[in-house]
């Protein structure tokens, strides 16, 4: 299969598939670095490489597919103008709005 077409397959079907929810993840550094190494792991797959083959993940990224983390950062910023821009009282915005009470 052609490499034009293995990062077709990624960006339709394996991206979204990795990110499907992240709006509402908290996007800390543990679960960034889980989504890279997933993500290397994907490309070392499209390119048929090995880990053993022991070759820097600098090379690897000659791909040039999206990087997962900023696909799952710009989701949220997207979800964020999203409930932002509601106007009628669904449980999103309230949920998002909620003030817990303070005192007993």
């Amino acid at each position: 299969m052609p490499l034009s077409l293995k990062k077709q397959v990624y960006g339709q079907c394996i991206l979204p598939t990795m990110t499907y929810g992240c709006q509402t993840w908290s996007l800390t550094k543990i679960v960034g670095n889980k989504l890279k190494v997933a993500q290397r792991a994907t490309e070392r797959k499209i390119l048929g490489i090995k880990i053993k083959d022991e070759i820097p993940c600098k090379n690897i990224q000659q791909t040039h597919i999206k990087d997962v983390v900023l696909f799952a950062e710009r989701q949220k910023w997207n979800w964020a103008g999203h409930l932002a821009r509601m106007s009628d009282n669904r449980w999103t915005k309230r949920a998002t709005e909620w003030q817990p009470r303070i005192g007993k």
